[in-house]
């Protein structure tokens, strides 16, 4: 019997394919990491020219409009000493302790050590850092501010809490999946000057600075690829959690959470709410952003807050895109009627009976683009567990609203949501109790 002879085109294509693997691999592994710390060192810090205490001063700063200690603080825990679990679609990794704690913390670190973290993601022994903690972002940040950050860290009180191994589901808690992903997702910021541009004024630059660096907003904001990298030109698109229900709108399109104000901005940053005086232009973080705002950016500089909505004015196009529902779907939402009934009884006293609030109190539903987005997600969240916005030096007492889960079942929510999201000039489609119960489900399980 005669033998078939092998196709040589074939076995060259595979062979072909087989070494670009092996090539993608290897650089992977050793030529991307070592390309990316060529010049760790090289880096002046520039922290020489500052006194100790003014360094340890604007670190301090720097942490808190960060919000480091958010994920590095354990509720009731010591701060900075870590444990919190950051949720990822691929379990979750318990934050570090960075205290300078000489056996579990970061006490023999150098501020090369730290840069190297902060702007490379690695390690002080060498290894690949999870991106959890967002190096991806914080490559922007410059080593002056790095230096400063390590200074601040440095002279907190040590914690002794022992640093937990990451729960990461395998092989996605191998250094092999890291680097892989690396290759696939992160480059670091050139550690060169950067040329300033006559077309943009340093305030705006400032504010890209920190939205894209020590701020991180793309992290949360950001829409990511099915393994959890930041899509190229999607980095403020809007994106739910990993891990949560909640979504980060997006702040490039005004029908979500795009910069309507350099004012309005702003205020929210500092304040949690856009607007005290009119129900029906204001805004309240909720969630994850009034985290945001409780820890962090209310204490920003007034003239780091404006360089950030200056930015923030910058990402919204000309003619952002509007949300808008059908026909039939505004028909489906008025269909039920239970709906006006369960919102005349538990909404219209406080958000009135044609959706209007009332100023410095209840934010007006009607043409509320927190309660209009495509996904009702936040807006679920709300109704089923309450709203609460944070206290602020700039809102000490805000108003909430109290949760309806024992009150209201997943039908009413749909219900009610629907009624809200298709009167008083509203145009949103109808809530579906599936989305309801999908929604309520996740949160629980978070």
């Amino acid at each position: 019997m005669t033998a078939i002879s092998a196709n040589p085109w074939t076995s060259r294509a595979l062979r072909t394919t087989v070494l670009v693997l092996a090539v993608a691999l290897l650089w992977a592994f050793w030529g991307a990491d070592a390309w990316h710390e060529r010049d760790v060192s090289a880096v002046p810090t520039g922290a020489a020219a500052i006194t100790p205490q003014a360094l340890v001063q604007e670190g301090a700063y720097l942490a808190r409009i960060g919000n480091c200690a958010v994920c590095h603080t354990t509720p009731g825990g010591e701060p900075f000493a870590g444990g919190r679990e950051i949720d990822t679609p691929f379990g979750a990794v318990p934050s570090s302790n960075i205290t300078p704690d000489p056996e579990h913390g970061i006490g023999q670190w150098s501020a090369d050590d730290f840069w190297r973290a902060m702007h490379f993601g690695k390690s002080r022994d060498g290894h690949r850092l999870s991106p959890a903690f967002p190096y991806t972002s914080y490559t922007h940040v410059s080593r002056a501010d790095s230096d400063a950050l390590l200074a601040y860290l440095q002279s907190l009180p040590p914690s002794r809490r022992a640093n937990e191994p990451s729960k990461l589901t395998w092989p996605f808690n191998t250094q092999a999946a890291l680097a892989v992903w690396r290759a696939l997702y992160f480059w670091p910021a050139s550690n060169a000057p950067k040329e300033s541009s006559a077309s943009v004024p340093p305030d705006t630059q400032r504010g890209a600075y920190l939205v894209q660096g020590l701020g991180h907003c793309a992290e949360c904001h950001g829409a990511r690829s099915p393994l959890g990298g930041l899509r190229s030109g999607k980095e403020f698109a809007g994106a739910v959690l990993p891990g949560t229900p909640w979504h980060a709108p997006s702040l490039r399109n005004t029908a979500e959470a795009g910069a309507t104000s350099v004012e309005d901005s702003m205020r929210l940053l500092q304040t949690g709410t856009t607007a005290l005086q009119s129900a029906s232009s204001q805004g309240v973080a909720q969630g994850p952003m009034a985290e945001v705002v409780l820890h962090g950016s209310q204490y920003l500089r007034e003239n780091d807050a404006r360089s950030i909505a200056l930015y923030l004015q910058t990402l919204v196009p000309a003619a952002p895109a509007q949300s808008q529902a059908s026909a039939t779907d505004l028909a489906a939402a008025k269909a039920d009627p239970r709906a006006a009934k369960l919102y005349e009884g538990h909404c219209a006293a406080c958000h009135g009976k044609e959706g209007q609030g009332q100023p410095g109190a209840y934010p007006a539903l009607a043409g509320n683009r927190a309660v209009l987005m495509a996904r009702p997600n936040n807006a679920v969240l709300s109704v089923q567990f309450g709203g609460f916005a944070p206290a602020t030096a700039g809102n000490p007492r805000p108003y909430g609203m109290p949760p309806f889960l024992l009150t209201l079942n997943d039908a009413d929510v749909a219900a009610v949501l629907s009624h809200v999201r298709s009167s008083w000039g509203n145009h949103a489609a109808a809530v579906t109790e599936l989305e309801v119960q999908q929604i309520r489900r996740l949160q629980a399980a978070h």
